[in-house]
């Protein structure tokens, strides 16, 4: 029986947003590396591999770890951390490894203390202005790429970009304009370097445009993450249907106020994240979906969280769902941002009762 918030996974659905993943890729000749940051399961990823998938990207050392003893070939995206650099050669010992860089002086630190061979991505900028170097810096990023490529402990990849700025994006055809702008971006740059580095790489990815679009020319290898589960922010954008929307936070009813349209849910901030999304209803924290031993089933008209504290939810009901509910019963909730809620909730159980546990940092 379910006592407290618990994350529910619909096994179908996403099984079936991995394999239209998977083969989307193969139809377009791209390498799928898939994010596991979103799932952050070894259960999980066995799925994956069940659809051919044979590389992964992680967002940590610690979660490369964790899928080690699963996947031999992990691209860490995220800045290299130099104090981690002891469980990064115990890594690097055991599998093949892909770090990010972008300044000489991890460049030096990595050819000072690496003890075994590493391949190296530089990242760029593409335009969600988070991390990596602006692809027109080409005086930086030459001398950054002639480093490694002279490093004996190194190999040069080639260039990452995450195009990020697509979740700002509110169609699909916002989503494929935004595409081509940073598509074009990465590999205009990785053809300015071919002649001079002719195996290196275009690694490319974010759930929108790789859910949304097909012109992915010059690209070597896509790496989505949300796509496993999808979330409400991804159905916004346009990046999926709600029926592909696969996981759902169950959370008790502990108090109805039928005068205010609104019910109590046991499920806060510290389940789903503040992620939100601004709405014609206002800002929404998520929304009560059906759900059954089957699977998660279509959305519930007019039901939506409206706020959310540590512990608490309310979800704002029409008057003929708050009907239907009592005290005790269980309310099933999309999360705006999936990812974020299946970092928190560390476990999840599927619809028929399974549990799957994930990653725990070290």
């Amino acid at each position: 029986m379910i006592r407290v918030p618990s994350l529910i996974l619909d096994e179908a659905r996403c099984r079936a947003n991995i394999r239209a993943m998977a083969e989307k890729s193969r139809a377009l000749r791209l390498k799928l590396r898939p994010h596991f940051k979103t799932h952050q399961s070894l259960d999980i990823g066995r799925w994956f591999a069940d659809e051919g998938v044979e590389c992964i990207t992680v967002s940590s050392v610690g979660m490369a770890k964790y899928f080690a003893p699963a996947w031999n070939d992990i691209t860490i995206a995220f800045p290299v951390n130099l104090r981690e650099i002891e469980d990064i050669n115990s890594l690097a010992k055991v599998i093949s490894i892909n770090l990010l860089v972008e300044s000489t002086e991890t460049i030096n630190f990595l050819n000072s203390n690496l003890s075994h061979h590493v391949n190296v991505f530089i990242k760029i900028n593409l335009g969600n202005n988070r991390a990596g170097l602006k692809p027109d810096n080409h005086e930086y990023i030459s001398k950054l790429a002639n480093d490694i490529h002279k490093s004996e402990k190194m190999n040069f990849l080639g260039f990452l970009g995450h195009a990020g700025q697509t979740y700002g994006c509110r169609s699909a055809t916002e989503i494929r304009n935004t595409h081509r702008i940073a598509r074009t971006q990465l590999v205009e740059l990785k053809e300015k370097y071919k002649d001079s580095y002719p195996n290196i790489q275009a690694s490319y990815g974010d759930t929108p445009s790789s859910s949304v679009c097909d012109d992915f020319e010059g690209i070597d290898e896509i790496r989505p993450g949300n796509f496993v589960f999808y979330d409400l922010m991804q159905s916004q954008i346009g990046s999926c249907t709600p029926g592909q929307i696969a996981v759902a936070l169950a959370c008790p009813v502990v108090a109805i106020h039928p005068e205010d349209n609104e019910i109590i849910l046991y499920g806060g901030g510290i389940h789903l994240s503040k992620d939100r999304l601004t709405t014609v209803k206002g800002d929404v924290f998520g929304q009560a979906v059906k759900c059954g031993t089957n699977g998660l089933g279509s959305i519930i008209d007019d039901c939506y969280l409206i706020s959310l504290s540590q512990e608490h939810g309310v979800l704002r009901a029409s008057p003929e769902f708050i009907r239907t509910c009592k005290v005790g019963d269980l309310v099933h909730i999309l999360p705006v941002h999936s990812c974020m809620t299946a970092n928190l909730m560390k476990s999840y159980r599927t619809t028929n009762g399974k549990t799957i546990s994930m990653f725990t940092p070290y």
